[in-house]
């Protein structure tokens, strides 16, 4: 499909996709048309076609944008020589990734339902993917006598629920800091699985 004359793809498209990341997390992907996000960004809303075939497409890229960097930040930066650090090192991980990228997880949590049918295969597959981390860590920690969980499954599923309530609450400049949260949150990782 042509660009409009004028227009700069590697400008435009990105800023298109933050726009449409602000105004679904603040609204809701149902709430927010073409003609929303096509004015955030100061163009006409059959300018954002040049760019996407739709909204469903465009809340699928960011989503999909989301889960590939987080998938692979997390194959560089999960490490340790014994279950306990790597359990560590992911509760860290992931309250680090996901505190700078709050409208992300918002969306990719609370905007699963507005997903076609294929498109949300394809993000669940890639939510699997992560969650297997995190549950090849506990599996790992059970077999050596390190972690005490009854079902690795529910505890990754668990400890990940608990490690995203920190985007709910969390504020830089706040009473902790980011390190300290860190902290607390692998106090309570460790806890639970028996560490």
């Amino acid at each position: 499909m042509a660009r409009t004359a004028g227009s700069h793809s590697d400008i435009t498209g990105p800023r298109i996709r933050a726009a449409a990341l602000q105004l679904f997390a603040q609204r809701g992907f149902a709430a927010v048309s073409m003609r929303q996000i096509a004015g955030e960004v100061g163009v006409q809303a059959g300018a954002l076609y040049n760019y996407t075939p739709d909204k469903q497409s465009l809340l699928f890229d960011l989503m999909q944008r989301h889960m590939e960097g987080l998938l692979a930040e997390v194959a560089s930066r999960v490490m340790g020589d014994t279950p306990t650090d790597r359990l560590q090192s992911f509760v860290r991980f992931h309250i680090g990734y996901h505190i700078d990228r709050p409208d992300e997880v918002f969306i990719a949590y609370m905007e699963l339902r507005s997903l076609s049918p294929e498109n949300f295969a394809r993000i669940e597959t890639q939510r699997r993917r992560y969650e297997d981390v995190l549950e090849a860590i506990l599996q790992d920690g059970v077999v050596q006598g390190a972690f005490s969980v009854p079902d690795t499954k529910i505890a990754t599923l668990g400890l990940i629920a608990m490690l995203n309530g920190v985007n709910t609450w969390y504020r830089a400049g706040g009473r902790l800091s980011q390190t300290e949260v860190e902290g607390i949150y692998w106090d309570m990782a460790r806890q639970a699985v028996g560490a």
